[in-house]
């Protein structure tokens, strides 16, 4: 964590969040860190789109945001190398994806190794990638969820954190299933951020710990 700036109090935690969206999330996140909940600072919310609803959630909440169009750059790795750029100049304790719609670089995730959240809309292992909560449904699964975990190389494949896990009825569909996850985005995305700023949550080689313990591969797993 950040280091003491002075004789006076600590430094808090610094987060960064990226976003690509409607940031649900990320004013998950802010939300608990402004009522204290989370003891931390949120210190930017940055994006990749510039029309992010987020943005607006983000300045609305008093927190700096920036914006890097990938657009504008030839290749994925010229991006990322900008994004870390900006992501470093505020010194970041923790990097948060939040509905950020990028597939990272290794050299990304390899700058933030132990140090990178993400959430994804499924029971992970199942359903790496898009369209999860149809998925599930196509496959007749009982229960569908949502999965934090800390970000490596492999797609949506680091250490487990935290899961939630939801009923699938009959007579659901993807857009009923997925305000039914989302719900429980917003649940576990801020316990998970508040383990890892309160230094709970870590990353040791590829096992995420809880206070020392490994989980188990599905993180500490919660059900509505």
């Amino acid at each position: 964590m950040s280091q003491p700036m002075s004789n006076d109090a600590p430094q808090k935690p610094r987060i960064v969040i990226l976003i690509s969206g409607s940031g649900s999330n990320m004013v998950a996140i802010a939300d608990a860190v402004k009522s204290g909940d989370i003891d931390a600072e949120v210190v930017a919310v940055i994006s990749n789109r510039p029309d992010a609803a987020g943005l607006q959630k983000a300045r609305d909440r008093d927190i700096e945001t920036a914006v890097l169009n990938h657009k504008e750059y030839d290749s994925r790795e010229a991006f990322d190398v900008s994004l870390m750029r900006m992501i470093d100049d505020y010194e970041p304790d923790l990097v948060v994806l939040a509905g950020f719609m990028r597939i990272l670089t290794p050299d990304f995730t390899r700058r933030y190794h132990g140090r990178m959240l993400n959430i994804h809309p499924s029971l992970l292992p199942k359903y790496q990638g898009l369209h999860t909560h149809q998925r599930a449904l196509d496959a007749g699964d009982s229960e569908h969820g949502v999965t934090v975990h800390f970000v490596t190389e492999e797609l949506d494949g680091g250490p487990t954190a935290i899961q939630a896990v939801v009923p699938v009825y009959d007579g659901d569909d993807a857009a009923t299933l997925q305000k039914r996850v989302q719900i429980q985005e917003h649940v576990i995305y801020p316990i998970a951020v508040k383990w890892f700023v309160e230094g709970r949550l870590n990353m040791h080689g590829n096992e995420a710990r809880l206070d020392g313990t490994p989980l188990p591969e599905h993180g500490l797993q919660l059900k509505s």
